[in-house]
């Protein structure tokens, strides 16, 4: 992919995406002219209006016209959203006038073109990792650029163009975009059956993490998880191919056969992990609960590693992490009642969040309310959600979000085998189950995030209050 000089005005379909919008980030950061449309005024979009960057509302054909009109200039290269593409008016009227046509990862790899680049792909743990390898560097002074999946808590952002040689990005692998990413750093987290309606088979989602380690520049490295099957069987497949290259594994555990070794123990503020390496050790608290999280710092503190930090310095910059957004993100607390919300929306995920969420609550109980995001995923993992939300001491499940899906006959969020709950119905059996201690976690990807508000609403508003519940 070309660097940024070459692709003139740019403007954005889709620009009030997490994904869309940290790309027009770093575009606005570099200099380059930008524009935008969404199909909704949500607030990312103050943003851009207050940089001065013209923003529409609302896909139109006419959309181009009126911002070349209001730039002064001609729009030159259209990025675009997965969900933004043949069909829409804008899109086509862009493909008509001969503009050049990118997906938003192919935008974001002419941002990184010019940086060291690290990509963090996996099915599970991206965000987190990604996040905290990019807090890692900043507070280690190395002044990364980066662009994640969620705004990080402490960076205040989810992108930022930053000073130094690293650019640290999560590299997506639901449609494939991951391929389009050449880094000298590359992590996989995990590897598992996931976006089967992209891909089809498993055996094609192993594939895919196949190639994008042929992505990886010659002397680079690649991370893998030694606690994932996935990871071990990807390990096998390419290593000779990456001995060739002089592309080095390194792999990161809790066992004696990984090259990072990290043990747990609980702490005050999370928890305390303690990391081996070639003889050297370090431990520091992290401020985020769960195993999951331990093995996502550790895949960060080898980023350091890899980037020429030592291993004290790598750990003690990973302890300065303090959260994602929708990441076990904390919304509220009433009379000793939390409410977290988290965006995990495949079963390994909700397991890994569970299993959190009853580390924080310790002999207090777990109320989980789960939306499922979208039919095809539900249809084929039906059974493993309704096992995974066993692990709370109550479960309500929402109807499903379909997000770019159409219904599946016969498929529903009945299929969870847990009492399927509208959202007021959950919000008065919160109210009447939840006690002090107690944690309450609103769990998809899915329009659920605004149910946590509305929760801690209802915990906040008066018994005697006399509005129906």
């Amino acid at each position: 992919m070309s660097g940024l000089n070459e692709l003139g005005h740019v403007h954005f379909l889709g620009l009030a995406g997490v994904g869309v919008s940290a790309v027009a980030k770093l575009m606005l950061a570099a200099g380059v002219p930008i524009s935008g449309t969404d199909a909704k005024d949500l607030p990312v979009l103050e943003q851009f209006r207050d940089a001065g960057v013209p923003v529409r509302v609302g896909y139109s054909a006419q959309n181009l016209a009126s911002v070349e009109a209001e730039a002064g200039h001609r729009v030159d290269t259209l990025i675009a959203s997965s969900v933004a593409t043949a069909g829409n008016p804008e899109y086509d009227a862009a493909a008509a006038g001969g503009l050049t046509l990118l997906h938003r990862s192919q935008g974001l790899a002419a941002c990184m073109a010019s940086k060291r680049a690290v990509a963090v792909a996996g099915t599970h743990g991206k965000t987190t990792t990604s996040s905290m390898a990019a807090v890692l560097l900043h507070t280690a002074g190395r002044q990364p650029s980066f662009a994640v999946g969620a705004d990080v808590t402490g960076l205040g952002t989810n992108a930022a163009l930053g000073a130094g040689e690293w650019f640290v990005a999560e590299a997506d692998e639901s449609d494939g975009s991951l391929l389009n990413y050449r880094p000298e750093v590359a992590v996989v987290t995990n590897v598992e059956p996931d976006h089967l309606d992209h891909y089809g088979s498993a055996e094609a989602v192993e594939q895919v993490f196949t190639d994008f380690t042929a992505n990886i520049v010659d002397g680079g490295a690649l991370v893998l998880c030694a606690e994932d099957a996935g990871c071990r069987s990807l390990q096998q497949r390419v290593t000779g191919a990456l001995a060739a290259r002089q592309v080095r594994i390194l792999t990161y555990g809790f066992g004696s056969e990984a090259d990072l070794r990290l043990q747990v123990t609980a702490a005050s503020a999370g928890q305390r992990i303690s990391f081996t390496h070639q003889g050297a050790r370090a431990a520091a608290d992290l401020n985020v609960p769960g195993e999951h999280n331990a093995l996502n710092a550790a895949a960060a503190v080898a980023v350091g590693l890899r980037t020429g930090l030592s291993l004290s310095a790598a750990v003690e910059a990973v302890s300065a992490y303090t959260g994602s957004s929708r990441r076990f993100e904390l919304r509220g607390e009433v009379s000793g009642i939390r409410v977290y919300d988290d965006y995990a929306h495949h079963p390994t995920e909700v397991a890994a969040v569970l299993r959190g969420a009853r580390s924080v609550a310790g002999a207090a109980r777990v109320h989980a309310v789960f939306q499922p995001h979208l039919f095809s995923r539900t249809r084929d993992f039906a059974a493993e959600f309704g096992a995974a939300l066993k692990a709370a001491d109550t479960a309500s499940v929402l109807e499903i979000y379909p997000a770019r899906e159409e219904p599946i006959a016969g498929v529903s969020a009945a299929l969870l085998g847990h009492p399927v709950r509208s959202a007021q119905a959950t919000l008065a059996h919160i109210r009447s189950t939840a006690e002090p201690g107690d944690i309450v976690l609103t769990i998809g990807a899915g329009d659920i995030t605004h149910l946590a508000a509305e929760i801690v609403a209802e915990l906040q508003r008066p018994l005697e209050d006399p509005r129906p519940r």
